[in-house]
């Protein structure tokens, strides 16, 4: 089910649409995502599960190829940890939600390195290339790492196929 509705953007007023549409997640549930986006830079979106919203806390140890493509459902509530990288994703009041998998999650943390580079220090780019090394191996299958998703919420999760053997 799709939504549109015509309403003022809340920096510039000027009009414009905000969609909402249902999806139905394989093996997970039917979720939400609202979005809007304005000419003036703006924008905004979320998911939301349309289930009963208790606290979630999963992880995925990420030990082959294959795991790479388990889905990534962060609400704008979520908390991404990824402990061996020592990077931590916490919510903020401009949090967005989105939904991917584990190589997408693997590759906003690498475009972050990138653009901490430009500025680092000498000390700083030495942590941010072995980071970005790490992420690397992992995508090769080379490296082990452990994904925790947590959301107060409930509107987070890490979905995988129940035919795939990595429940």
């Amino acid at each position: 089910m799709r939504n549109v509705l015509r309403a003022p953007c809340p920096v510039c007023g000027k009009e414009i649409e905000y969609i909402y549409q249902t999806e139905e997640i394989p093996y997970f549930s039917e979720i939400l995502i609202e979005s809007a986006t304005c000419s003036c830079g703006w924008r905004m979106s979320d998911a939301f599960i349309m289930r009963e919203g208790v606290p979630t806390k999963d992880e995925l140890t990420v030990s082959s190829e294959d795991d790479l493509s388990v889905r990534v459902v962060r609400g704008s509530a979520g908390r991404i940890e990824v402990p061996e990288l020592g990077v931590e994703i916490k919510p903020g009041p401009a949090a967005e939600s989105f939904i991917s998998n584990v190589e997408g999650v693997l590759d906003r943390i690498d475009a972050v390195l990138d653009m901490a580079l430009k500025t680092a220090g000498a000390e700083e780019q030495e942590r941010c290339l072995a980071i970005k090394d790490l992420i690397a191996a992992v995508k090769r299958g080379e490296q082990k790492v452990t994904l925790i998703i947590e959301d107060e919420t409930g509107n987070s999760a890490l979905i995988r196929d129940p035919h795939d053997g990595n429940e």
